[in-house]
């Protein structure tokens, strides 16, 4: 059994062009989008703040670097 994924913009993209939904529901579906996308940012970005020194020079990041992203609001890409 596959697992769930998240909706993506060429999921919308397919749901648009084959059978259009009605205006309230792209609304939504675009609000649960752009929220979730959101909720993941502001995750990272904590889990980001928590990383030692060393396991920032594993993924290639100065704690500078670091510090900057971290501290990004989440609706900022």
């Amino acid at each position: 059994m596959s697992q769930p994924r998240a909706l993506i913009s060429a999921d919308l993209l397919f749901l648009d062009q084959h059978r259009p939904l009605p205006l309230l529901a792209t609304i939504a579906v675009r609000v649960a989008v752009t929220s979730s996308k959101w909720a993941d940012r502001a995750r990272s970005r904590r889990a980001l703040k928590n990383l030692d020194p060393h396991l920032l020079r594993d993924i290639g990041l100065t704690p500078d670097v670091a510090d900057i992203e971290a501290n990004k609001r989440f609706w900022r890409a």
